[in-house]
C-alpha cells in the first residue's frame, strides 16, 4: 500500500517513479520535460518596497497558445509571493478581463480610452481583483478600433508606454496580454516592455511562427526599444504521455537553448474550469499541479532576474 507521504499534491495516487513527465519537482535532480535537470528555484524573499515595475509582454501571433491563461496565473502566483502586479488586457476579445470576473460589455472606459483620448487618469481605470496584490486594466471590443485610430498619431508605437508611465512606481511587475497578431497594438506592447515572454503550444504547427515573432522582436529592439529582452519561451499545453509533445519541446530547446524556461505548463481541464469560475488556478485549485507549475514559473522568473 502506498503511504500517504508518497502521494503527490493534487490527489494523484501515482508513486514517485510513475509520475507523468511534466510533474517533476524543481531542485530534485530529476530531468525535466525540457531534457535538462530542473534547477532549484528558491522561495522569493519579501520585498522591502515596491516599484518601479518591470513590464513583460505576453506575446505570440498565434491564438490559443495560453497567453491569457499564463498572464492570469503567473500574475496570481507572483502576487502570492508578495509582488504587486498589474495585468493589462491588450486584446479586443477581453478574455483576460472576463477570466477575472469583469463584465466587459458593461464597461464605460477601458484601455481603449486611455490610448485614444486625452484627459483620463490611468489610476481611475484600474480595477482590483479578488486576488490580493493583483490589479487589472480591462479591455473590450472597443479596443479593436484603436489600431486604425493610432495610425495617424505622432510616436504611435509609444502610446501604451505613455499610458503606463504614471503607475510604474506602484507595481513590481506589469504583465501585458497581447492580441494574437503582430499589428500596431502588439508593437505598442513590445515598445513599452522590458521583456517578452512567448507562450508556445506543444504543437509543431505552433512553432512555425516563432521565427517571425523573434524577427519582429529584434526589429523593435533595434529601432524602437533597445532595452527589450527575451525573457523566455514557455512550453504550454504539454502532454508528457505523447511523443509529439516531447519532441516539440526537444526541438524548441535545440533551437533556442537557454531562452526556453525549465518550467513547462501541462494540459489540464482545470485551466478552463478556473476560467469559468473567473479566478486563477492558484486559488481555484490551489494544490493542483497546474497551480504549482505557475508558482514554479514565478520563482524561475524571479531567480533569473526577470522579475523583482
Amino acid at each position: 500500500m502506498t503511504s500517504q507521504a508518497s502521494t503527490p499534491r493534487g490527489g494523484s495516487n501515482r508513486t514517485e517513479h510513475e509520475r507523468l513527465p511534466g510533474t517533476e519537482t524543481a531542485g530534485s535532480g530529476q530531468i525535466g520535460p525540457t531534457g535538462r535537470p530542473l534547477p532549484d528555484f528558491p522561495e522569493p524573499v519579501p520585498l522591502e518596497s515596491h516599484g518601479p515595475a518591470r513590464i513583460i509582454a505576453m506575446c505570440n501571433q498565434k491564438g490559443g497558445v495560453g497567453k491569457t491563461t499564463t498572464t492570469i496565473n503567473l500574475g496570481a502566483a507572483l502576487a502570492e509571493y508578495g509582488r504587486r502586479v498589474l495585468l493589462v488586457d491588450f486584446d479586443p476579445q477581453g478574455a483576460l478581463s472576463v477570466g477575472l470576473g469583469v463584465r466587459t460589455h458593461e464597461l464605460d472606459k477601458t484601455i481603449y480610452n486611455l490610448l485614444v483620448e486625452r484627459g483620463h487618469d490611468v489610476k481611475d481605470l484600474i480595477k482590483t481583483t479578488r486576488v490580493n496584490n493583483l490589479d487589472l486594466i480591462p479591455a473590450n471590443i472597443d479596443l479593436s478600433a484603436a489600431e486604425v485610430q493610432l495610425v495617424g498619431e505622432v510616436a504611435r508605437e509609444q502610446v501604451l508606454s505613455r499610458v503606463l508611465r504614471p503607475v510604474l512606481d506602484d507595481y513590481d511587475v506589469i504583465l501585458i496580454d497581447c492580441q494574437p497578431s503582430l499589428g500596431l497594438l502588439t508593437v505598442n506592447a513590445l515598445t513599452a516592455a522590458h521583456g517578452v515572454m512567448i507562450p508556445l503550444e506543444c504543437e509543431f504547427f505552433a512553432m512555425r511562427g516563432v521565427a517571425l515573432l523573434i524577427e519582429t522582436i529584434e526589429k523593435i529592439t533595434d529601432r524602437l526599444n533597445p532595452r527589450l529582452e527575451m525573457d523566455g519561451i514557455l512550453a504550454t499545453m504539454f502532454d508528457g504521455r505523447t511523443l509529439h509533445s516531447r519532441e516539440v519541446v526537444k526541438s524548441v530547446v535545440d533551437h533556442f537553448q537557454d531562452d526556453v524556461f525549465h518550467t513547462v505548463i501541462s494540459r489540464t481541464v482545470k485551466f478552463p474550469d478556473a476560467t469559468l469560475a473567473a479566478e486563477p488556478i492558484t486559488s481555484y485549485a490551489s494544490t493542483h499541479s497546474g497551480a504549482e507549475a505557475y508558482r514554479q514559473l514565478a520563482r524561475e522568473l524571479i531567480s533569473r532576474g526577470d522579475a523583482p
